[in-house]
């Protein structure tokens, strides 16, 4: 059955930063992030997380308000309700808040939890709330709002409550790396980042009215990021140096040199494509990093060295787990990071 697009946002400065937080909730804090390859920004919902073949997703709503009313939470739930009614299958419904009145929870300690913590006066006025926003819609079909259909849907929904500063969302993009871990002013640039890239998408193309037939062909309409693109981004703010917009890395000429001048090219690029592969890798991502955070503390112990010899000093268990290089792959991307810290 078809799916239109309605009620896509325009840009609301003050909401893009809870989106990007959520973003990186559903990136790293959930056990199921593993899973979302894709990041659909402002088409079925606020964020829309998406598995590699484009048929689990996870819809997330965004709030951004600190002291939210049960009553208020229950109308933030309306386009979760809309996309539950569809015909399309959402596996999760995730509501993303800046904050909740303390009228809300049995326990104020939980920042995850759904309505079993919720307490029963405040369940009541937050069905209220949703059966008012639902019926003020015109994208809802009477036929599907009843009391027992919106028991069933909040059955269904996480309600996440924000408790992180926006660099410390960054922080676990390079998981436990402490080593790796700029400064705050770096971490919240970072952030900054990927919120304006976030942003872009919502311009990058109209798409209200707009009429599908299946949860893949969202992705034709350019409006997702993946965790590869928001590595790659935090990654090329460590080193200081774009990782793909450039040439190749000085540090790497001591290999190059000795390249038949009609390989070199081919060098580059495979060396490119390693690179990319290992980036865009989510079942060995805590592995990246490692190698990573290996390389970097090797040439900032060794600066002088050439990058034939910080290879051979790299912890060999590590290189071993990162099947994505071979040895010139790596050179190359050890040269990166050298002529970036450099």
């Amino acid at each position: 059955m078809p799916y239109t697009i309605k009620s896509s946002e325009k840009l609301r400065p003050s909401g893009a930063e809870y989106e990007t937080k959520a973003l990186l909730y559903l990136m790293n804090f959930r056990t199921d992030s593993p899973e979302v390859y894709y990041y659909v920004v402002d088409f079925f919902n606020d964020l829309t997380g998406m598995n590699r073949t484009g048929r689990k997703m996870w819809d997330i709503q965004s709030k951004g308000a600190k002291n939210s009313s049960p009553r208020a939470l229950g109308k933030e739930l309306v386009t979760l309700y809309k996309n539950y009614t569809s015909d399309f299958d959402f596996d999760y419904f995730v509501l993303f808040l800046g904050g909740v009145s303390n009228t809300v929870r049995i326990d104020d300690k939980k920042n995850i939890f759904d309505i079993n913590n919720i307490k029963p006066s405040a369940y009541k006025q937050l069905k209220q709330g949703l059966l008012e926003e639902c019926n003020d819609k015109n994208y809802i079909d009477d036929s599907k709002i009843s009391d027992k259909e919106i028991v069933e849907f909040l059955k269904k929904v996480q309600f996440v409550v924000d408790d992180k500063m926006p660099y410390e969302y960054v922080k676990s993009i390079i998981k436990t790396h402490t080593k790796l871990i700029p400064n705050e002013g770096i971490l919240n640039g970072i952030f900054n980042e990927i919120r304006d890239k976030q942003a872009s998408k919502k311009n990058s193309s109209v798409v209200e009215n707009i009429t599908i037939t299946t949860t893949h062909e969202a992705l034709n309409h350019s409006r997702h990021l993946t965790a590869g693109e928001i590595r790659l981004l935090t990654l090329s703010r460590i080193i200081n140096r774009n990782l793909f917009d450039q040439g190749p890395p000085l540090p790497f000429y001591i290999i190059l040199n000795n390249i038949p001048d009609e390989r070199k090219k081919d060098v580059i690029l495979e060396s490119r494509l390693a690179l990319s592969r290992a980036l865009f890798n989510k079942n060995n991502a805590n592995t990246f990093w490692s190698l990573f955070e290996n390389i970097y503390s090797t040439i900032v112990q060794n600066p002088l060295d050439n990058v034939n010899v910080l290879y051979d000093k790299l912890n060999n268990d590590i290189v071993e787990q990162c099947y994505d290089f071979e040895v010139i792959s790596l050179k190359y991307f050890i040269s990166l990071i050298k002529d970036g810290i450099e």
